[in-house]
């Protein structure tokens, strides 16, 4: 018969089993295996389940809710329309969102830690919804297993996959919420059984491990942060970026040289054409430094999470597209001199193109723009990813 331990409490008592049960050689083989795996360790109770699973459950529910953000920032439907204040809104959206992701790795590997020998329980299936349950986790696990991961390679630019890392983030995000939410469901009953703490002898050592997990993903955070925060900045010791290092004090995630603008964006005969519907205007650098500029302080807030602030001057998009005729409040279609990569072109909606901080940089932090910042102009607005700022722009075009 399976040991009663005095400091578990009763519903997490291990599995009794008794000498009627050992008829068998299988019987034996069962129980061995069952006694072994099953949930002895005081730690691993339902409590300590059900604690660790409403931190990652709220750390999955921030994880989508920024993402979704993000996600329809660059896939925007029709009707959409998107804040542009402040200026840092997706500087903290996605630097939350980044956090939220990198947290969610110790708190998954704990509850899987938690619930594994549940795994193991005899006899593995006893009803349909039984099934159903069991399949649906193994649901969950599997694509919140392969979600972080490939997550956290896409913060170091290790695209080690033939597919779609945007669209596969995104389709994995549902089918985890779905599946969670399926799982809480039909965990219901017990979630609540165990929502509050209750007097027990064992209640040190959950904390203890608990404070071990909080523990770990805070290091993660703190070690991480710095590519975003000068606070940081001493500790960044895994952010793929430094705060404030690059040309004119700025990360760059793709060269001139990657772009293969080299020759194109140097070359005294560029221009900048606009253009609307039976309108168009050309416009050289020289002309876009004689219109009225704006200075702004902007961040530059990539999808990865880094993000650093940057004094941007230019003309202000609306000025450029009311002096070719066209109404600012246009959806419109910015092209670069780059050919190839998937935001060689960006669409920036009326809310953006129409907004007095949107513009057409030509300086950064008061030096003439680097080529790799985009000279000889990009495009600077507030509130949108940073690799919807494109760089070495050429073509303005009004879109229906």
């Amino acid at each position: 018969m399976s040991a009663h331990d005095p400091r578990i409490p009763e519903d997490e008592q291990p599995p009794v089993t008794t000498d009627s049960s050992r008829g068998s050689r299988f019987d034996r083989a069962r129980i061995a295996v069952s006694s072994t795996l099953a949930p002895s360790d005081p730690v691993r109770g339902p409590r300590t389940a059900v604690v660790v699973g409403r931190l990652l459950g709220l750390a999955f529910a921030v994880c989508f809710v920024t993402g979704l953000f993000s996600h329809f920032l660059q896939d925007p439907l029709s009707w959409m329309r998107f804040p542009t204040r402040p200026v840092t809104i997706y500087q903290i959206t996605q630097g939350v969102h980044v956090a939220a992701g990198l947290a969610s790795v110790p708190l998954l590997l704990a509850k899987l830690w938690t619930v594994f020998p549940r795994l193991f329980t005899w006899p593995p299936i006893t009803s349909w919804v039984h099934l159903l349950e069991r399949a649906l986790i193994g649901v969950l696990v599997s694509a919140s297993l392969l979600e972080l991961t490939i997550g956290v390679m896409n913060i170091y630019h290790w695209y080690g996959w033939p597919f779609s890392f945007r669209s596969t983030h995104y389709a994995l995000a549902w089918v985890i919420v779905g599946s969670l939410l399926a799982h809480i469901a039909f965990q219901l009953p017990r979630i609540i059984e165990h929502w509050r703490v209750r007097p027990s002898t064992v209640e040190l050592d959950r904390r203890i491990f608990l404070a071990s997990i909080f523990t770990a993903a805070g290091a993660i955070l703190a070690t991480t942060a710095g590519q975003s925060t000068k606070l940081f900045a001493g500790i960044n010791l895994f952010g793929p970026r430094r705060y404030g290092e690059g040309p004119q004090g700025l990360p760059v995630n793709r060269t001139a040289a990657a772009a293969e603008v080299l020759t194109t964006a140097v070359d005294p005969e560029w221009r900048l054409d606009v253009s609307g519907p039976g309108v168009s205007r050309r416009f050289t650098r020289d002309e876009l430094l004689a219109l009225p500029q704006t200075q702004a302080v902007i961040p530059i807030a990539c999808v990865e999470g880094w993000s650093t602030a940057a004094w941007w001057r230019g003309v202000a998009l609306r000025e450029v597209l009311s002096r070719t005729g066209i109404d600012p409040n246009s959806r419109i279609r910015v092209s670069s001199l780059q050919t190839r990569g998937g935001y060689a072109t960006s669409v920036m909606g009326p809310e953006f193109a129409s907004d007095d901080l949107t513009l057409i940089a030509l300086e950064l932090n008061g030096e003439v723009l680097d080529l790799d910042h985009g000279y000889p102009a990009r495009i600077i607005a507030p509130g949108r990813p940073g690799v919807l700022q494109t760089k070495w722009i050429s073509t303005i075009e009004v879109i229906a």
